[in-house]
C-alpha cells in the first residue's frame, strides 16, 4: 500500500478518523443516544411550537413526538388550556386525540376555542386512577391515534416508563396532565417523561376592544432530554402561540394583581 494512503501517525495516536468518517461516527453516536433516551431514531419527528426561542431549546427544533411529556399546571385552567392547544396541533380527523378525563367533563366550546374540535377528539372518563392509567397505556399502543392525554396524577418511575415504552412502540405521543399545585408536587418521584413543563396563568394585556384580553401563560421548560430548560411568556393570538417580548420570565409562578386574568378565558371543563 502506498505510504500516502496510510493515515498519519498523529491521527492514529489521537484516535481521529480520516475524511468524513469522524463526522459520520459522531452523527451515529448522537442517533444512538437519542434512541436510548427515547427521543428519536431514524426519521425522528418533532412538532415545532412556532416560537423561535422555545424551538431552539428543544432537540431537533421542536417537541419530540412518539414519546411521553408531562405538563404541570399551577392552575387547572392554565394546564387544560395549554394542553388543548397542544393536542390541536397534533390531532387530525383520521388520527384523533384521546383525552382521559378524571371526574369532570370537558367543555367542547372551550376546547374548540384553542383549535381542538370535536371531530378530532375522543374523550374517555375514568374515575379511578388505576383505570385511567390502564386506559392511557392501552391507548398509547394504538397507532390509529395521534396523541393520548391522561389526567392520571403523579406517577412513579416504573409507571411512567411503561407509558414511555408504549409510546415508543406505536409512535403515538403521550401527554401527562397534572393539575396539582407546585407545593403538592414537592419531592415528586423521577419520571421517564422526555420533557416536563410547568404552566401558570399570566395577566392578560388590555386589547383594543373592552373586556378580557388574549389568553397568556407563563411557561417553564423544567426538564428536556437533549435540550435545555427555559422560561417564557406566551400569548394565544390568531390560533397560535406568540412570545411576549420585554416581559420578566424569570419565574413561572405568576404575580397576583387584582386585574390578573387566568389564561383559560373559555372554561374548558363543565
Amino acid at each position: 500500500m502506498p505510504r500516502s494512503a496510510l493515515p498519519s501517525s498523529s491521527a492514529c495516536l489521537s484516535g481521529e478518523r480520516p475524511g468524513g468518517e469522524r463526522a459520520a461516527a459522531l452523527a451515529a453516536l448522537r442517533l444512538r443516544v437519542r434512541r436510548i433516551e427515547g427521543i428519536g431514531g431514524d426519521g425522528v419527528r418533532v412538532m415545532p411550537f412556532g416560537v423561535a426561542a422555545i424551538d431552539a431549546a428543544l432537540p431537533e427544533g421542536g417537541l419530540p413526538l412518539g414519546c411521553l411529556h408531562a405538563l404541570a399546571g399551577e392552575e387547572s385552567g392554565a394546564g387544560t388550556a395549554f394542553a388543548a392547544a397542544l393536542l390541536a396541533r397534533l390531532a387530525t380527523a383520521r388520527a384523533p386525540a384521546l383525552w382521559i378525563v378524571r371526574g369532570r367533563d370537558l367543555h367542547a366550546a372551550g376546547l374548540a376555542a384553542y383549535g381542538l374540535t370535536p371531530d378530532r377528539l375522543i374523550a374517555v372518563r375514568a374515575v379511578e386512577r388505576r383505570d385511567a392509567l390502564w386506559a392511557m397505556e392501552e391507548a398509547l399502543r394504538c397507532s390509529a391515534l395521534s396523541v393520548v392525554l391522561g389526567e392520571v396524577g403523579a406517577l412513579d418511575l416504573t409507571e411512567s416508563r411503561r407509558l414511555q415504552l408504549a409510546a415508543e412502540s406505536s409512535g403515538v405521543t403521550g401527554v401527562l396532565l397534572d393539575g396539582a399545585s407546585r407545593k403538592a408536587r414537592q419531592g415528586e418521584a423521577a419520571s421517564a417523561a422526555v420533557t416536563r413543563w410547568r404552566l401558570a396563568p399570566a395577566p392578560s394585556r388590555p386589547g383594543d376592544e373592552p373586556g378580557v384580553g388574549a389568553p397568556r401563560w407563563r411557561v417553564a421548560l423544567e426538564r428536556c432530554r437533549g435540550g435545555r430548560p427555559g422560561a417564557w411568556i406566551l400569548e394565544w393570538t390568531d390560533g397560535g402561540w406568540v412570545e411576549s417580548a420585554g416581559e420578566d420570565t424569570g419565574s413561572a409562578t405568576p404575580p397576583a394583581p387584582e386585574r390578573a386574568v387566568e389564561c383559560a378565558v373559555n372554561p374548558l371543563v363543565a
